[in-house]
């Protein structure tokens, strides 16, 4: 198998070709290494690989799963996978080695899956960058002086870059979804209870967190979610199970659905034209493919959402931190955690427990209005971003003004947060590119179970207009 061969190919197809002998995993995986020689220099992905682990499970006899032999990354954030290094972005957890697999490990390795590596994460997974002190950022393939987004930057980076056809993801505030628009890729944030978080924490951000993938082609997509989803013992949540394979949704008639188009943020904040102009051209292609666009705007109030979230956000940073430094025994300070990460500690150390508690309740009369809002509509359609993605530094984790942070932050993701504190899925597809050459990706997002309608209008979206074959000239 060439480079260019393998460069072409998506997880899918790559793992028909293993099934058929015509390529082994011993070649899949020395292909992904010497992609990964050859492009890390410029993007600085993976952060860390354990390739006598992965040739080992290869000699060892891969399971017989829809991914056999297929190389793939997880990302370095509060996943597990016994004896690899796990630092979650930060110098407070140098030297530290999971002792076990979390469940998406086990399942990913029993869906054949060759894991080689982890990917960058900021910090804690706070930022919507990928630039931590403790290995340098993640670079956007794309344009290397731009940030690959966060928290995922460097997994969407790493397949951007042609490193592995997919990588392992999650998204607490829009983590999946931020990078896939980055780096041009398929970011698919899946219901809340759709993958496990187990088997010991059985949430993340207070239930806004999920894990899954960001793919090159959305039917690599709907195969990864076959091959992770579903319930384990204990789980706090229930997600509405799936009416067939999500696989089996890729290329099914979406039928003429009802879609609301949205642009107006819930802050306020401007959208860049270029961004606006790719939604507004995605509704047009809607409408072209037969379904009904209507602009509206959410019926959310945005000041108090914020507010609510940002509490949220805040305590469970100060509890991550303050669990941290249990565990290392290590202190934190600016010798050892950033410098936006202790502000927010701080900050959510100083709320009052009833503040925690009432912005659960504002959570949940949110999640009432969103739900009612997708009986009016199947489908809602907005910019993931608010503009390009931007130069690194600008979303600088170790800024010492966290107002500062959070602005910027604020006015770059006005739309992805909504899905992960209701729980609804919400799918980043890279339908727009903008005159300086940078992806511009475009959501969609329906209510909570309903990732088969996601992939199925997202599949319709793909072949009317082909993405996969754009990469970035590394």
């Amino acid at each position: 198998m060439s480079p260019d061969d393998y460069l072409a190919l998506d997880a899918t197809a790559l793992a028909e070709l293993i099934a058929r002998g015509e390529v082994t995993p011993e070649e899949a995986l020395d292909a992904a290494l010497a992609r990964a020689d050859e492009v890390e220099p410029t993007i600085g992905a993976p952060s860390v690989r354990f390739e006598d682990l992965a040739r080992q499970a290869i000699a060892d006899g891969l399971p017989a799963g829809p991914f056999r032999g297929v190389p793939y990354l997880l990302k370095d954030l509060y996943v597990g996978m016994a004896g690899t290094p796990l630092q979650n972005g930060s110098r407070l957890f140098a030297g530290h080695v999971g002792e076990h697999d979390h469940t998406i490990v086990t399942r990913l390795k029993a869906a054949g899956l060759v894991i080689f590596g982890r990917t960058k994460s900021p910090e804690f997974g706070l930022n919507v960058s990928t630039e931590p002190l403790v290995y340098g950022p993640a670079r956007n393939p794309w344009d290397p002086t731009r940030s690959a987004g966060g928290s995922s930057g460097g997994a969407a980076a790493a397949v951007a870059a042609g490193i592995v056809p997919a990588a392992h993801a999650t998204d607490g505030g829009g983590s999946i979804r931020i990078p896939a628009s980055s780096c041009g890729l398929v970011g698919l944030k899946p219901s809340r209870g759709r993958n496990p978080s187990g088997p010991i924490a059985g949430e993340g951000w207070s239930g806004m967190s999920v894990g899954h993938a960001v793919t090159r082609t959305v039917r690599d997509s709907a195969r990864l979610l076959d091959a992770t989803l579903g319930p384990e013992p204990g789980d706090p949540y229930a997600c509405p199970p799936p009416e067939r394979p999500f696989v089996a949704e890729v290329g099914r008639d979406p039928g003429r659905l009802r879609i609301a188009l949205v642009t107006e943020t819930l802050l306020g904040t401007d959208i860049d034209s270029e961004c606006l102009a790719a939604t507004e051209a995605a509704g047009r292609l809607c409408e072209d493919l037969g379904h009904r666009v209507e602009p509206t705007r959410l019926p959310i109030d945005g000041d108090a959402f914020r507010e609510a979230l940002t509490v949220i956000v805040a305590a469970n940073t100060a509890s991550s931190l303050d669990g941290a430094v249990e565990a290392t025994g290590v202190t934190a300070s600016e010798a050892t955690v950033e410098r936006v990460t202790l502000a927010f500690a701080a900050m959510g150390r100083d709320f009052p427990a009833s503040d925690l508690a009432s912005a659960s309740v504002h959570v949940q009369l949110v999640t009432r209005q969103f739900g009612r809002f997708f009986e009016a509509y199947d489908v809602a359609l907005t910019p993931t971003l608010g503009g390009p993605p931007p130069k690194l530094g600008v979303m600088d984790q170790n800024l010492a003004s966290l107002d500062t942070f959070l602005e910027r932050t604020l006015r770059h993701i006005p739309f992805t947060q909504i899905y992960n504190a209701t729980g609804c899925p919400a799918i980043s597809l890279p339908l727009a590119w903008s005159a300086d050459g940078l992806p511009l990706g475009t959501m969609f997002g329906t209510r909570l179970g309903g990732e088969g309608l996601l992939l199925r209008l997202a599949a319709q979206l793909e072949a009317a207009q082909p993405w996969a074959d754009k990469r970035p000239a590394l």
